[in-house]
């Protein structure tokens, strides 16, 4: 019921680009902070790397993540400093104008849990709660923006395509 709600409201559609941009304005500007006033991921991979997230216990609890940002993460820090920067502008770009607003968002959670593996809680939780609520409302979310004309569009070139290649199969 809530879904149906998400996914086909009218309402629901305002709410959700109201949530929209809240997080698109986030995402944007810490992406244009970074991409203007210069950017390094190397110390905050250091230091997730130094003091990972540890349980109750005091084990590390994702030990593969670790392993992740020293072996592969650091030793490629310039291709981090590029795409950290650029993928939270356009992130944001993608959710302030709604355009592609299920692929930013899926893109925008897929950052959100990583800076969250990496032992970053600060408003991740936050973001990833109203994260999963844009991206389960999908097309509706970006109603009131410009998926209205971008989903239709490229939906039109699928058929055409998917046409084209049945066609090509019965020959």
């Amino acid at each position: 019921m809530f879904n149906k709600f998400l996914r086909e409201n009218k309402i629901a559609s305002v709410i959700l680009t109201v949530l929209r941009l809240y997080l698109g304005y986030s995402w944007f500007t810490a992406g244009f902070h970074k991409l203007t006033g210069g950017f390094d991921a190397a110390g905050f991979l250091k230091g997730a790397i130094a003091n990972p997230v540890k349980g109750p216990d005091g084990a590390v609890v994702f030990g593969w993540y670790v392993d992740f940002l020293k072996h592969f993460a650091l030793p490629n820090v310039d291709v981090f400093n590029v795409l950290v920067p650029w993928g939270e502008t356009l992130i944001g770009l993608g959710l302030i104008l709604g355009c592609l607003t299920t692929a930013a968002m899926f893109f925008g959670l897929i950052m959100n849990f990583s800076f969250f593996l990496a032992g970053t809680v600060s408003h991740n939780p936050r973001d990833i709660f109203l994260g999963f609520i844009i991206l389960t409302a999908g097309y509706n979310a970006g109603k009131i923006g410009l998926d209205r004309w971008v989903v239709p569009f490229f939906r039109k070139i699928s058929n055409k395509t998917a046409a084209t290649e049945k066609s090509k199969a019965t020959v």
